[in-house]
């Protein structure tokens, strides 16, 4: 099974490619190919409308005749989409949607066996609010993932306002108000 180390605030891509040693050599993302893929608008196998981990399998073979040499795929992590699956609620589980971790072993499977790389986008700098560490992180300002988030008091009249006026780049502020912890968070 697939496991993740995870290193809170972190903003890393994570690179999952079995090294071949007829192949490979130390610095192969410097002068590799990528093809990027969003899995959600990719390609749809099951007739749902929205792309899925086999719709990457079954067009590596395009992809690989286009003479790309490794895919990035965006996050396809459990989500509940609100920004574009980047706030991710579990790190180990695949969305639905998309599939499920046989699939993706699959795929990786797959990859290797056209002899391409594979890099998961993976962003460790933020996460879903239905994220366990940001429900840890929620219940109060003592415990040890506290300080896990971004959290500052408000401002106004009972600290009601923002902290600021910083904006989210998928539009309104980038501060949400928490009742449990009568603060904001980034």
């Amino acid at each position: 099974m697939l496991r993740l180390i995870i290193f809170p605030l972190l903003s890393i891509i994570l690179f999952f490619s079995t090294v071949h040693a007829q192949t490979s050599h130390q610095d192969w993302w410097k002068s590799t190919t990528v093809y990027q893929i969003y899995p959600r608008s990719f390609y749809d196998t099951d007739g749902d409308g929205l792309g899925d981990l086999n719709g990457i399998i079954q067009k590596l073979d395009y992809i690989k005749a286009l003479g790309f040499e490794s895919i990035w795929i965006s996050p396809f992590f459990a989500s509940p989409q609100r920004d574009f699956g980047y706030d991710i609620s579990d790190y180990t589980a695949i969305a639905p949607e998309y599939g499920d971790m046989e699939t993706c072993m699959r795929l990786i499977e797959e990859v290797h066996a056209r002899d391409m790389r594979i890099v998961f986008d993976l962003v460790m700098n933020h996460t879903s609010d239905e994220h366990d560490w940001f429900k840890e992180s929620s219940s109060n300002r003592d415990n040890p993932k506290a300080d896990w988030y971004v959290w500052k008091d408000g401002k106004g009249n009972k600290g009601q306002k923002p902290p600021n006026n910083w904006k989210a780049t998928i539009g309104g502020s980038g501060w949400h108000w928490h009742e449990g912890r009568k603060q904001f968070y980034w």
